[in-house]
């Protein structure tokens, strides 16, 4: 690895935002999700949770969340849960508020939310947004002020214009610089873990190229006659 490399990976191991993170229930579309977690890994976060009660396969969201998430895949952890209580329970355990992102009455604006906490942010699904039981679990609803004619923004996008305020207050309150929101501890253990991925895809990639050297490749004049 080269030192601008390494200097990268310093860098984004250093402003990781741990007490920052993304719930998402029952997303659907898996390039949304995709999306989510470019935005996710723009801000610092390094790792979600996913409800799927719905029958979504999660091999399905992996895969296929590659294309719009630009290789951040492999820098988000996603943990992948099949009951929402299972789910809040485990986020309980490291964030002290989860702010749902509703139209509903009873929310606040989004920008009257202090994000510089232990915070979880909960979206629901792109059709029907946050279940009524998901709803209950939330300790505040926060809303994204509009005035036009469309109710809602897509899942995603309202997910980065939220991740963006918490990532405005964050940067106001140091916790980029001086006032870190990561241990000198907890940013090695997150670099390690990011050498560990660069090397897995670098071996993954020469084994593939080792057997695609030494596979035979088929003429495409063989190749035809074969199809006959």
């Amino acid at each position: 690895m080269n030192e601008r490399r390494k200097a990268k990976f310093e860098e984004v191991a250093s402003k990781s935002q741990l007490s920052l993170t993304v719930i998402l229930e029952n997303v659907h579309d898996v390039l949304n999700i995709g999306a989510i977690l470019r935005s996710c890994d723009s801000v610092g976060i390094r790792n979600i949770f996913v409800i799927n009660n719905s029958g979504l396969k999660q091999h399905k969201s992996l895969t296929l969340g590659k294309r719009s998430s630009m290789g951040t895949r492999k820098w988000v952890d996603v943990r992948y849960f099949h009951d929402l209580d299972t789910c809040i329970e485990e986020v309980r355990k490291d964030y002290d508020v989860i702010a749902g992102a509703a139209i509903c009455e009873k929310t606040i604006s989004y920008l009257d939310f202090d994000y510089t906490g232990k915070v979880a942010i909960l979206m629901g699904n792109e059709k029907e947004g946050l279940s009524k039981a998901a709803l209950d679990h939330c300790d505040v609803l926060i809303r994204i002020p509009q005035v036009g004619m469309a109710e809602s923004l897509n899942v995603s996008t309202a997910t980065a214009v939220i991740l963006y305020e918490a990532f405005r207050q964050r940067l106001v309150a140091g916790k980029y610089d001086h006032l870190p929101d990561i241990s000198e501890g907890q940013a090695n253990e997150l670099l390690h873990r990011l050498h560990e991925k660069v090397f897995d895809k670098t071996k993954s990639t020469k084994n593939t190229r080792s057997r695609l050297k030494n596979s035979k490749i088929m003429h495409p004049k063989n190749q035809s006659s074969m199809l006959r």
